[in-house]
C-alpha cells in the first residue's frame, strides 16, 4: 500500500512539470544565450552636402531702407555692407543687392554687362544661361551659372557652387537675388520659396 502511494504522488509530480511547461506563458533561453526578438533601428533622416533640410523655418527680411521683403531660412548668419546682405549656413548662401536702375534688366543687358564681370570675379566661371521667369512679385531675368564659392571665412574652404541669380525691377530700383550652393544640392524647392515670397513694398 506505501509503495502504490508513493508511485502515484511522483506521477502526479510528474504531470504538474510536464502541465506547466506547456504554460502559455513560460519562456524558454535560446541556446548559447542568443535573443529570439531583434528590433531594426529606424534610420535617421541624412541630408547630402549641401541640402537644405524639409522642414527648415522661414523668416521675413526686410532692409532698413525698406522698398520690399523676402523670406530667408531662419537661424542663418547675416553680414551687411552698404546696400547688400547675405544669408550663409554652411556650404548654402543667398545674397541680396539693390540699387537704383533707369531701366528694367533684360536677357540682353544681363548677358552683355553682367556675365563679362562674373567671368571676372568668379573663379572658374562657367555660363549657364539667362532667361525671363514669373514669379508673384513680377518678371525677373534669372541667370544660372556655376564657379567656385568664396572662401569660407572659418576653414578657408572653396565649393564648386551653382548660383541662381535674379534681377527684379520696379520704379527705377533693381534688386538682384542670388542663390547659391554645392553642384549636385537638390534645393529646388527651398530657392522656390524664396524667390516666390518676394515682395516690392
Amino acid at each position: 500500500m506505501r509503495r502504490t502511494l508513493v508511485l502515484s504522488l511522483a506521477g502526479l509530480a510528474l504531470t504538474a512539470g510536464v502541465v506547466a511547461g506547456c504554460g502559455s506563458g513560460s519562456t524558454s533561453a535560446p541556446p548559447n544565450g542568443a535573443t529570439t526578438t531583434s528590433t531594426k533601428p529606424v534610420p535617421a533622416e541624412s541630408n547630402p552636402a549641401g541640402d537644405i533640410p524639409d522642414n527648415q523655418a522661414y523668416v521675413a527680411y526686410q532692409p532698413a531702407q525698406g522698398g520690399f521683403t523676402v523670406k530667408v531660412p531662419e537661424g542663418w548668419s547675416r553680414t551687411e555692407s552698404g546696400n547688400a546682405v547675405n544669408f550663409t549656413d554652411k556650404l548654402n548662401r543667398i545674397e541680396i543687392d539693390s540699387a537704383s536702375a533707369a531701366t528694367a534688366p533684360t536677357v540682353q543687358s544681363v548677358n552683355s554687362t553682367v556675365v563679362p564681370v562674373l567671368q571676372q570675379q568668379v573663379p572658374k566661371f562657367a555660363m549657364g544661361k539667362a532667361t525671363v521667369v514669373s514669379r508673384p512679385a513680377g518678371q525677373a531675368v534669372l541667370l544660372t551659372y556655376r564657379g567656385d564659392s568664396a572662401p569660407d571665412a572659418v576653414t578657408g574652404k572653396i565649393v564648386h557652387s551653382a548660383f541662381e541669380r535674379y534681377s527684379f525691377f520696379q520704379g527705377g530700383r533693381q534688386v538682384d537675388l542670388t542663390l547659391s550652393g554645392p553642384v549636385g544640392a537638390d534645393n529646388v524647392d527651398p530657392w522656390r520659396i524664396v524667390t516666390e515670397s518676394f515682395r516690392w513694398q
